[in-house]
């Protein structure tokens, strides 16, 4: 069984994505150059509301994969923005027919969207989405944690492992997408020395992936 190819989903996914490449070519340059690193995390929220900076298609099919070969009870994901790689995710769990995915997004506008997204691919009922800071909405999840995506705020990356550390199944997976991105210096020192328990490998999808086995 493949959810990904067979409508709704496919369908909510062709459409997301074609959104997402509309959106992408007509944002203003400004949005993305200026200093984000000077105001709060909502307000970044806020000035990239209408920017959808999904995982690739490669990656997202990664996504699927990793799911559908783990087969794992929790999945939790940082940056829902409006869900195409939660669609991805939501989708494995669904055609385990085990699992279920905790997703976190700050803006209100990508809240409601992604929302109605679950609804019309058919996968709600694989979801939680929780609205809030990341950092206050992922510490509720409960353990233990079987895999893990980031795909938000980079320098948020290694505070938010850090929060989740603890609660990580032995061999639970963390995905890193943007491996590729400077700003995530810190977050791959961490995750690369040994000395921190991780088994990692850089996978090669669109701006990088780094995945994390916890050993």
């Amino acid at each position: 069984m493949n959810t990904l190819t067979s409508a709704p989903t496919a369908t909510v996914l062709d459409r997301l994505f074609e959104a997402a490449n509309w959106a992408e070519n007509r944002l203003p340059t400004q949005a993305f150059t200026r200093n984000l690193g000077e105001v709060s995390a909502a307000e970044k929220a806020d000035a990239l509301e209408n920017a959808y900076m999904p995982v690739s298609k490669d990656g997202c099919r990664l996504l699927y994969s990793l799911v559908r070969a783990i087969r794992p009870k929790t999945v939790v994901e940082f940056g829902t923005s409006y869900g195409i790689s939660t669609i991805h995710l939501a989708a494995g769990v669904a055609d385990n027919g085990v699992g279920h995915v905790w997703t976190t997004e700050l803006n209100a506008t990508k809240v409601a969207a992604a929302r109605q997204n679950f609804e019309d691919a058919g996968l709600a009922a694989s979801v939680t989405l929780l609205p809030g800071d990341a950092l206050e909405t992922l510490a509720t999840v409960p353990g233990p944690i079987d895999l893990v995506l980031l795909d938000g705020w980079k320098d948020l990356y290694l505070p938010l492992l850090r929060l989740l550390e603890d609660r990580l199944a032995p061999g639970a997976l963390v995905l890193a997408d943007d491996s590729a991105f400077p700003t995530m210096a810190d977050y791959l020192a961490y995750v690369r020395d040994p000395a921190h328990g991780y088994v990692t490998v850089e996978f090669p999808v669109e701006d990088g992936m780094e995945i994390s086995c916890r050993a």
